[in-house]
């Protein structure tokens, strides 16, 4: 039941990898398939064509999209989960196999113990099954046995009829191996059967079962008197199986910080009953039995619990870990996928006290058109000042939408822009629709302190970079937030947590998904968007760009071919993800693959069109009405290629976030003062956690809608009812004006 990472971390580096046949290793391949079907419950030829496709190269966005009929049509969260399954079945079946090599050069290797080795399900298990035979520091065994003590450990555990454990010690008195009395001879000989009992695979496995079963987790603090945020648990319980894991992340950030100390309680007497039972025999002398229940009592007390409930918390930390990592990819994942706002000019503002608001314009393309810097926030409070900068910055450049970012003195300069849009409409100046917005600038200063936001804007300085990437971010997320290291980004709980290298892997995953969902325009494009194309590195993305800029702007999709780096499968995985929307052939601006260019000419001659009636009445009246399923075999492609062919000439320049609602702007500010229970709000979600979800309503910090405020029904999981980005109702509950914080409820209100 241990965590796979903490058994992991214990395996010794152990070298001597076992020649294997061709025979063999399909065999193992054939059994981790079987096994991996029936652990996903996902039929077995689909498993077999999917684990194909990953051995070949191939990428999970890459086969997702374009080899449905192989896998049938698996999607991409039954792919990765499959490749993390496949990766951890190999590595246990190569753990197998060394430790199998290893016992067996020790001469130690029964029939027995390969065959219980080689039906493990489990990596704990089989570090259980070579415990006993792992080379070991020094202990207080090893020390008996080199003292020449086994022998007589071994006599206690044949257990005699007849006999006196100290009479027979006796014999082990040698002052020459440090042994010089009887009892000295007696303990040595106790703790080597102390070992051994700790070292049994079959009672290790029931001691961690019943433990997690049935232990509880105690915290205390170490200062009861301490202030910190940690004062739940500073006297706490709860048992071991029912801990939420934002609780097991909350305990162990608490301990780790040296605030709270956290024990297990266990019943004992079962786990030394259990024990007994499995090691004493009836009719053993009582002084025999005596001697071993005491060696019982010291093997769990002394060696068992210490590392079991560090193998239980352990367990506890990754299933924690791993739930938190969920968490944060679904809310990166509906953050990245947000709809962008296009067509505007936009002024992007970041909020500062004593240095002042840095201002970035920028034009419809996201190209930026000027910077500057007012001081209408404490200390400087030079509103008139900031007031005439910013309207001519308004109507130099005609801007439509003002973003501000939520960090420091943005509630400050949202009550300056909202008065600003306010004194324009009564003043009937131009652009009376002038809107704004706060958006979430987490990761804007990661972003500008970066190498990249060097290389794009050397001229400027860091809050000038984060002024412009946080007007950025309205005009298109994904592109933005792209550039920015994943777990910077903010939408999680207790990040800083977990596993960093796989949290790297999860979000980075969320990313390559997220950009290879919506497609990428090739000639827009940055390296760092390119990146996270299927099939392409930083590398070539690199090479991309610098091939734009010496040659120009892509004319068709085959010209990528000619990028340095860029070989036969790096084309093949990403080509139909890039689209170049100024293309003479209009395919090259769709998601069809040009592998499919043909299917796409035959079935157009079937329907006596051309490539270049894309987009007319005529071409979509004929396409919708064609029956996939029985035109697919005559034109030599599956059903679910046609489907999608059919689709992305339907649609050839859709981007599947605009079909999500808009954010929601405002003209003018809502301060907590003017919050009442009962008053009814619109607002958008901003982050996901286990507990409940927290909404911009347009005040200084988010509200909270807890779990059991989210609907007249019970809710599993926020999740199941929200997401990032979601624009809800909600009626306020509650406010404590002195924390500055807001309850709030999805719950209709009587009355509303």
């Amino acid at each position: 039941m241990a965590g796979t990472k903490a058994v992991q971390s214990e395996i010794a580096t152990e070298t001597g990898k076992t020649a294997r046949t061709p025979e063999q290793i399909a065999a193992e391949n054939d059994f981790i398939i079987k096994t991996m079907a029936s652990a996903l419950s996902i039929p077995l030829t689909k498993v077999k064509a999917a684990v194909a496709l990953l051995d070949e190269g191939n990428t999970i966005p890459f086969i997702a999209r374009y080899r449905k009929e192989m896998t049938g049509e698996l999607d991409e969260n039954e792919l990765r989960s499959i490749e993390e399954r496949l990766q951890y079945l190999r590595n246990l079946e190569e753990r197998k196999r060394e430790v199998i090599r290893l016992i067996d050069e020790q001469g130690k290797l029964s029939d027995e113990l390969r065959s219980a080795i080689e039906s493990s399900s489990k990596l704990q298990e089989v570090e259980d099954l070579y415990r006993p035979y792992r080379q070991k520091r020094k202990t207080r065994a090893s020390v008996a046995k080199e003292r020449g003590l086994e022998p007589l450990a071994n006599w206690i555990w044949s257990q005699p009829k007849q006999g006196e454990p100290l009479t027979e010690a006796k014999r082990y008195i040698d002052a020459d191996k440090g042994v010089a009395a009887a009892e000295d001879a007696l303990q040595g000989a106790m703790d080597i059967l102390a070992e051994n009992i700790a070292d049994d695979a079959a009672i290790r496995a029931w001691v961690r079962k019943h433990t997690f079963d049935n232990a509880l987790v105690k915290t205390e603090a170490k200062d009861k008197e301490a202030e910190s945020v940690y004062e739940m648990y500073y006297s706490y319980e709860e048992p071991v199986r029912k801990l939420p894991p934002h609780r097991v992340l909350a305990i162990n950030r608490g301990e780790r910080e040296d605030i709270l100390r956290v024990s297990f309680q266990v019943q004992t007497d079962r786990i030394h009953d259990y024990v007994q039972r499995r090691t004493l025999r009836q009719y053993t002398a009582d002084a025999v039995k005596a001697v071993l229940i005491a060696v019982i009592e010291d093997a769990y007390k002394r060696l068992i619990a210490p590392s079991i409930e560090r193998e239980v918390r352990g367990e506890l930390t990754e299933k924690a870990e791993e739930h938190a990592i969920s968490i944060f990819s679904e809310n990166l994942r509906n953050l990245l996928l947000q709809p962008p706002i296009r067509g505007n000019i936009v002024l992007g503002v970041d909020p500062a006290y004593r240095t002042g608001c840095k201002l970035a314009v920028i034009d419809d393309t996201g190209k930026l058109l000027e910077v500057a810097v007012s001081y209408p926030t404490p200390p400087n409070n030079k509103v008139k000042e900031a007031e005439m900068l910013i309207n001519g910055l308004i109507d130099k450049y005609k801007v439509e939408l003002i973003v501000i970012g939520n960090g420091t003195a943005s509630r400050e300069t949202e009550q300056f822009i909202a008065s600003l849009i306010g004194k324009r409409k009564s003043a009937g100046a131009a652009g009376a629709d002038l809107k704004y917005i706060i958006v979430s600038e987490a990761g804007a200063s990661v972003y500008s302190a970066s190498k990249l936001a060097a290389e794009e804007f050397p001229s400027l300085d860091v809050a000038e970079r984060s002024a412009v990437s946080i007007a950025r971010r309205l005009q298109d997320p994904l592109a933005e937030l792209v550039k920015i290291e994943p777990k910077a980004i903010g939408v999680g709980q207790y990040q800083h947590d977990v596993s960093q290298k796989r949290l790297d892997e999860s979000l980075g995953g969320v990313v390559e998904s997220a950009v290879n969902h919506v497609g990428v325009d090739v000639n827009t494009a940055s390296a760092s968007l390119l990146s996270y194309v299927a099939g392409i590195n930083a590398t070539i993305a690199r090479n991309i760009v610098k091939y734009r800029e010496e040659n120009g702007r892509f004319t068709k999709r085959g010209q990528l071919q000619k990028v340095p780096r860029l070989g036969a499968k790096s084309y093949e995985q990403c080509i139909g993800f890039l689209r170049i929307p100024e293309a003479a052939n209009p395919l090259d601006r769709t998601p069809i693959h040009p592998e499919s260019y043909d299917v796409v000419d035959k079935l157009l001659g079937e329907l006596g069109l051309k490539a270049k009636q894309i987009g007319a009445d005529e071409f979509k009246e004929k396409l919708g009405t064609v029956d996939a399923a029985a035109l697919a075999p005559a034109l030599g492609v599956g059903i679910p290629t046609l489907k999608d062919i059919v689709d992305s000439l339907l649609r050839p320049g859709r981007d599947p976030r605009e079909e999500l609602p808009a954010p929601i702007f405002h003209t003018d500010v809502l301060n907590i003062e003017d919050l009442t229970p009962g008053m009814e709000l619109q607002g958008t979600v901003r982050n996901v956690i286990d507990f409940g979800a927290f909404i911009d309503i347009g005040i200084k910090n988010d509200g909270l809608v807890h779990i059991s405020q989210m609907s007249d029904k019970f809710v599993k999981h926020p999740m199941d009812v929200v997401s990032v980005g979601d624009t809800v109702t909600v009626w306020v509950l509650n406010v404590d004006l002195k924390k500055g914080r807001v309850g709030l409820t999805m719950r209709k209100q009587s009355g509303n």
